[in-house]
């Protein structure tokens, strides 16, 4: 149905895509793998036309015989939406804050002129009930702000099927989501495609769920197709390098030393953090919602310890506690010892001992700033030292970044070099324990292995202790000693990493696990036979 023939890109004259080839059959899943920057977004772009100022295609893109190339931008604005649609990787950005969600459903409807504001809005709610939103929960009057990720994801669903497009573009449509609402999504993507007979292109770093998902697989490097074929005969061949390595990297273990000391160096005890619920009447007072119900749990000095759970389940919550960033109404917390009075100033001397790394790199750091004042912001705590720039060079250099990178910006670093920088401002006051909130979740395959490396590597030669927070189970046994699983606030089962995910013995984690999407044991026995 839709086909690129020898499409090539180039931005201000720098080459992008060179020869992309391959075609998209109705009523198939088509995957698209590679690293970040391999090409894979700018080839959705140039279907949907939405290329930046500067572009100079060349090649065809045919859609059902009608080279795209040559139509107005008004014939390519009654394609987008009605045979073409698109459902970017961050829902958050790419819907409107000030507008419901069944007006934006309904705003596709009406600006194609295929149905009135009334009707518009009739579909729209429709639609939202089809992506698993009913109106008895998910009201159309609601704002994306009052969502959760993955509801936010149904909404950018449904706003692209709202006209039954033929081909629907998902541009890594579940890597921030945690592994039971990216199954659910995957699910409703491959119902939709059954049941419309429409044609998906997803678009991936995950090749566990390209198995599980597509017919047909194209991997890509440097804008260019190294290897495409039927999913599992490419799984199982595996011809090129560049796939194997992706292959190889996405089941990367790292070598850990495990090194736990019997020394506690966090110490959580019945653990109790409420939030004040909204009133729904006037003269009556709810009862307070509970975000961490009683939780206790010590993490020793030089060990791993992982946290999981979905999104909701109070990970973040009792993490803002632990850093002395919120207060608890029940139990206690201890670091080295000394009680961390949540809510209230933390002393110095205890704020030294623990540091956090955020999931998204760039949105922790000011871009305005160049990176050793970015490295240096854990001492504006404390106090800085006359010789902040050894200090900073020394952090960039423990891990594996030059010392002359304090001169530069962050935009100017790739994505896994940014997460690098943020491990070294964490390392720069020289803590005990560094929280890894999603530390790895938003990197592709390759990258993440370097930066599990990274880190392997750091609590080996420093001593540290890791609170691991993630919902990439993955990447949670790559890296832990022992595992929490988190659930409505409550941990409902901890114990060593292996014998959690061997021989799990509450039934959320069988839950968990069978969510998370693998690569089938028989596909990779072929490859190393």
């Amino acid at each position: 149905m839709i086909s690129l023939q020898n499409l090539t890109l180039a931005i201000h004259g720098t080459p992008i895509l060179a020869d992309v080839s391959f075609e998209i059959p109705q009523g198939q899943i088509s995957g698209l793998v590679g690293e970040s920057g391999s090409g894979k977004s700018m080839t959705a772009l140039a279907l949907m036309q939405l290329l930046p100022q500067g572009s100079v295609v060349g090649g065809r893109i045919t859609v059902e015989g009608a080279d795209i190339f040559t139509l107005s931008e008004s014939e390519m604005c009654a394609l987008r939406g009605n045979e073409i649609s698109m459902i970017f990787q961050e829902p958050m950005t790419a819907l409107n804050p000030v507008q419901t969600i069944g007006a934006q459903v309904a705003e596709t409807l009406f600006i194609h002129g295929k149905a009135s504001k009334s009707e518009a809005a009739k579909i729209a709610r429709q639609m939202l009930d089809r992506v698993g939103l009913p109106a008895d929960r998910f009201p159309s009057s609601r704002y994306p702000h009052e969502l959760s990720g993955g509801q936010r994801q149904r909404v950018c669903i449904a706003m692209a099927i709202a006209l039954r497009p033929k081909l629907l573009i998902a541009d890594e449509p579940t890597t921030a989501l945690d592994v039971t609402t990216q199954a659910q999504i995957l699910d409703l993507l491959q119902e939709l495609v059954a049941e419309e007979n429409m044609s998906l292109l997803l678009i991936t770093h995950d090749l566990a769920v390209v198995a599980g998902m597509a017919d047909h697989v194209a991997v890509m490097r440097r804008g260019e197709l190294v290897e495409q074929g039927p999913t599992e005969q490419l799984f199982k061949t595996m011809t090129h390098p560049y796939t194997k390595q992706l292959f190889e990297a996405s089941s990367h273990q790292p070598d850990r030393v495990g090194d736990a000391q019997g020394i506690p160096i966090l110490e959580v005890k019945n653990a109790i953090r409420e939030y004040a619920a909204p009133r729904t009447k006037l003269f009556h007072r709810p009862a307070p919602f509970r975000a961490v119900n009683n939780v206790s749990f010590t993490l020793m000095r030089g060990e791993s310890l992982g946290l999981v759970g979905e999104s909701g389940c109070g990970k973040s919550t009792l993490t803002r506690a632990i850093l002395g960033l919120d207060p608890l109404q029940g139990g206690e917390i201890r670091l080295s010892g000394e009680p961390v009075l949540a809510g209230e100033h933390m002393p110095t001397s205890l704020r030294k001992k623990v540091q956090i790394v955020f999931q998204d790199p760039y949105g922790s750091f000011n871009p305005r700033h160049k990176v050793q004042r970015l490295v240096m912001e854990p001492f504006h705590l404390t106090q800085a030292p006359e010789n902040s720039r050894d200090h900073v060079a020394e952090a960039l250099e423990t891990v594996g970044m030059e010392a002359d990178a304090m001169d530069r910006y962050i935009f100017e670093f790739s994505g896994g070099q940014r997460q690098r920088i943020a491990i070294a401002r964490a390392l720069v006051l020289h803590p005990d324990l560094i929280v890894l909130d999603e530390a790895v979740s938003a990197l592709d395959v390759s990258i993440r292995a370097q930066i599990l490396d990274l880190l392997a590597d750091l609590q080996t030669r420093l001593g540290l202790s890791y609170l691991f927070i993630s919902h990439d189970l993955t990447v949670v046994r790559a890296i832990t000693d022992r595992v929490l699983v988190m659930k409505a606030g409550e941990i409902v089962e901890q114990g060593s990493t292996e014998q959690v995910f061997t021989a799990p013995k509450h039934p959320y984690t069988q839950q968990l696990l069978d969510a998370a999407p693998v690569i089938p044991a028989d596909w990779q026995e072929t490859k190393h036979a």
